[in-house]
């Protein structure tokens, strides 16, 4: 074999500077633990939504409507980066489930206005406590300036 070639199926060898931290002993790449910690993050969530008989995104719609009671479906759409024929297949979904109710707007009667029903305001609070509940999970065993520094990254 000449001299610097590799085996086929190998891996050349990597020069280790002085003093730097060997392959094994090093931890996973921080961008590996932060998508496993989403990854799972998410599973929660979803579990969590469909306790609560919605999917994540109906949960996302239903946080946003309760963040701007009235908001017009186009609107929605927008702040969610969707097509607006995806955003009325979900609020169909909702609005089925007795969650959100679309009312004309008194403005202009070709606006669809979003609001929660009392039933989706209880949904709403259910997802914030899991969120809160989540969060504090997530930050559970640092201390309160870790928890200060993580928010700031």
């Amino acid at each position: 074999m000449p001299e610097g070639s590799v085996p086929q199926g190998s891996l050349p060898q990597r020069s280790v500077p002085q003093g730097s931290v060997p392959e094994k002993a090093r931890p996973a790449r921080i961008g590996f633990l932060l998508s496993q910690l989403g990854a799972h993050a998410g599973e929660i969530f979803a579990a969590k939504t469909r306790d609560l008989g919605i999917t994540p995104s109906e949960a996302g719609v239903i946080r946003i409507i309760g963040r701007s009671p009235g908001i017009s479906q186009r609107e929605l759409a927008e702040t969610l980066g969707s097509v607006q024929s995806r955003v009325v297949a979900l609020i169909d979904r909702l609005e089925g489930a007795e969650l959100v109710t679309r009312t004309r707007s008194a403005a202009d009667r070709r606006v669809q206005e979003l609001r929660l029903t009392e039933s989706g305001r209880a949904v709403l609070r259910e997802l914030r406590y899991a969120a809160e509940a989540q969060e504090a999970a997530i930050v559970d065993g640092l201390t309160p300036e870790q928890t200060a520094e993580l928010f700031a990254l």
